[in-house]
């Protein structure tokens, strides 16, 4: 643990976590203690009995957030059954803004506060808890040039953009710590350190774009390095205001896009020189007429036909450019139709059809030909999504655990598919032999089970393949759920007259997670979420290890 994080874990009252899991089997628990000096060396006295502390354990408490007071997170190594949380004041992210300078009495010169309205966008994730993510926007009038954000804890990247759209955006990475907050300062450039970058965008030749279009200059990591610019109708011309700084790089990327999801227009990215005027359109390429496309989507059975699939069509189409249509959705026969643009022979377009929940077949990504005439295309079954089974046993396998619930979280893709959209909870619970089945679509998945209140719920990470017709079952070993430990405490924060005049955080989130590696990545693992009562009182359960 840094340095840092163990100042801060100590004025928590709490230490640090450690850096790896606990390998060696513990003692067995003492069921009835009355104080740690009962439970085996390593265990603490819990109030259902001796249990490990646990290790690499982060808490995460939002205490108010419509007023204000976000996220704060910290790591605990030694878990007591008497908890307390004392949280910091709110946490803050503060700036400031300039432009320029202007001489001082003494012959100096100070920097001159920007006092006009700015859009401030914050983005990043927790720093203890990795896959939780951090966001907060807003836009403002900075007073003297000062401006504060409320953030959770966490590491953002900050990007500024004036109202005036004749100044570039600036980005700043910042660290947000529970205890001190953050501070970012933006420096917008002058009128003589501002470049203007003018060109012209045309479908192709002399042929201009019959769309509303906007053009933004990005760098190499798609970082914002101008505001995005709408394109003139008429004449496609644009203009671009960047930093001298930015206008200074060999290349930069010129991003093309439709303002109107549904225009039938490629979007493009151009690689140009930014010193100054461009000295050619930029040609979107001429992709052809609009077409009509239909077809239809069949269950696995292949002769049911699917009704509520949600149907796109994406890919790179003639003349360069790339498209994504407006979703569809197949009617009570199955069928579709969509507006595209036609694709090119070398690299087909991809049909994407996303079954409906109720559906056992899974999602689809299918290469499709799509002619500049009207076309219909092929009937598309769907194959039966991958049926993953498992059993859940009762701590130290005394036999099999029913009436688990299961949740099925997507957390990644596989090469080839979009990943899952959305999580979902089995409408069944395990069965008296402790057993479940779940018809999941190809990706990665952090699989949660759910018992009864005496126990905590615990995880398990699973990546599930397309699977064939040979193998449509993914049989996963059994699963031991944990021994919970009671935990309870109050959740304090300074004094505040107008958020918490006694201290008290009531109706505090509060949620505890475990930070494990999975194939060589930190992942985390929600171990328990609760929510305090008006005194700031809470209580939950935690695995016992």
């Amino acid at each position: 643990m840094s340095r840092a994080l163990r100042a801060l874990a100590l004025a928590l009252g709490l230490t640090g976590a450690g850096c790896g899991l606990l390998e060696d089997e513990p003692p067995p628990e003492q069921l009835v203690c009355r104080s740690d000096a009962e439970c085996a060396a390593g265990q603490v006295c819990f109030v259902d009995g001796c249990g490990n502390p646990g290790g690499d354990i982060v808490v995460e408490v939002q205490p108010h957030p419509k007023a204000g007071l976000l996220a704060q997170d910290f790591p605990v190594d030694r878990l007591r059954a008497e908890q307390n949380l004392e949280l910091f004041s709110p946490v803050r992210l503060t700036g400031t803004v300039t432009r320029g300078t202007a001489a001082t009495t003494d012959g100096g010169t100070a920097p001159i506060p920007y006092r006009a309205p700015v859009h401030l966008l914050a983005t990043g994730d927790s720093r203890l808890i990795p896959g939780v993510a951090r966001r907060q926007e807003t836009t403002l009038t900075p007073d003297d040039g000062a401006w504060v954000l409320p953030v959770g804890s966490g590491r953002y990247t900050v990007t500024l953009t004036p109202v005036d759209p004749a100044l570039p955006p600036l980005s700043r990475d910042a660290f947000v710590d529970p205890s001190s907050g953050g501070v970012v300062a933006f420096d917008l450039p002058t009128a003589s350190r501002v470049v203007t970058l003018a060109g012209t965008l045309v479908l192709q030749g002399t042929k201009r774009v019959d769309a509303d279009m906007e053009v933004q200059v990005l760098d190499e990591s798609l970082r914002p390095l101008s505001q995005r610019a709408r394109v003139a109708r008429g004449t496609g011309a644009f203009q671009l205001v960047l930093g001298a700084e930015d206008a200074a790089r060999a290349t930069v990327l010129l991003r093309a896009t439709p303002v109107n999801a549904g225009d039938l227009v490629p979007w493009k990215t151009f690689v140009v020189e930014p010193s100054g005027a461009l000295p050619a359109p930029l040609e979107l390429g001429d992709p052809g007429a609009a077409v009509k496309v239909e077809g239809r989507v069949l269950e696995m059975d292949g002769q049911t036909p699917m009704a509520g699939a949600r149907v796109s069509l994406q890919g790179r189409v003639a003349g360069g450019g790339t498209f994504k249509g407006v979703p569809v959705l197949t009617d009570a026969q199955g069928r579709y139709q969509l507006t595209s643009l036609p694709g090119v022979a070398e690299t087909p377009l991809t049909l994407v059809i996303v079954p409906p929940p109720s559906s056992r077949s899974r999602l689809t990504p299918q290469p499709v030909a799509v002619a500049a005439v009207d076309t219909v295309l092929p009937d598309v079954t769907c194959p039966e999504r991958m049926t993953v089974v498992g059993s859940v046993k009762n701590p130290e396998g005394s036999g099999p655990a029913s009436g688990v619930r299961v949740v099925a979280e997507p957390v990644g893709a596989l090469d080839g598919y979009p990943q899952p959209p959305l999580g979902f909870e089995s409408p069944l619970t395990t069965d008296s032999n402790g057993s479940f089945a779940l018809a999941l679509d190809p990706g990665e998945y952090r699989l949660d089970f759910l018992p009864g209140e005496n126990l905590p719920r615990v995880s398990r990470f699973v990546t599930v393949p397309a699977g064939t017709a040979d193998s449509e079952v993914m049989t996963l070993a059994a699963f031991t759920l944990s021994r919970g430990r009671s935990l309870s405490g109050r959740i304090t924060l300074p004094p505040d007259p107008a958020l918490a005049p006694d201290g008290i955080a009531a109706n505090a989130s509060v949620r505890f997670f475990r930070v494990v590696t999975v194939g060589g990545r930190p992942e985390s693992i929600l171990l328990a979420q609760t929510v305090s009562d008006s005194t700031g009182r809470y209580s939950t359960v935690l695995p016992t290890r």
